[in-house]
């Protein structure tokens, strides 16, 4: 009979080896759910990004189509502006043949600037990055005008923008700055 407790004891113990490993694996298991659990959290927090991702890639693939559509219409604009640009230039022209120092403007306002530099001989223009300034100069009869601000860095669509404003043609504008002497 003793042999038989002993198998008794050994059969006891053997189930709770059984039932302490089984405990073990239910914990490894309840960890493991939540740390999928917590992976599948992430993975629908990423598909969100991914889809704002795409949403800002396809703003950004309009705001391409708008600028190249709003190059295309400046750049063709232009051709028809300067015929009556140079037509008008005759008047303005002559007084440049005006005697003494010219006049420097510094205009503090865009309006302004726009105002008197409207239809001026030549235009040039200066790009600041690291300041993110701008500044244009035109020379028109025996004036200097001079505008200093900010403005977009796109010195192409800069130049167009301010063909289109100031009825320059863009090839006479320039980016630098204008000086005298």
């Amino acid at each position: 009979m003793s042999k038989k407790p002993q198998s008794k004891d050994e059969a006891l113990e053997a189930l709770d080896f059984i039932v302490n490993v089984l405990k073990e694996h239910e914990k490894d298991l309840d960890r493991l759910i939540n740390e999928l659990s917590t992976v599948t959290d992430a993975l629908g927090e990423t598909g969100e990004i991914s889809c704002k991702v795409e949403k800002v890639e396809e703003r950004i693939n309009g705001l391409q189509k708008e600028i190249t559509g709003l190059v295309n219409y400046l750049s063709s604009s232009p051709r028809v502006a300067p015929v009556l640009a140079v037509e008008q230039k005759t008047e303005v022209v002559p007084a440049s043949t005006m005697h003494g120092p010219p006049v420097i403007l510094r205009c503090k306002q865009w309006e302004d600037f726009q105002t008197l530099a409207f239809q001026a001989q030549t235009l040039s223009f200066l790009y600041k990055d690291a300041e993110k300034s701008f500044q244009a100069d035109a020379l028109k009869g025996n004036q200097i005008i001079t505008y200093s601000g900010e403005l977009p860095k796109l010195t192409a669509l800069l130049k167009m923008w301010l063909s289109k404003q100031l009825e320059v043609p863009e090839t006479k504008i320039l980016e630098g700055v204008l000086a005298i002497g």
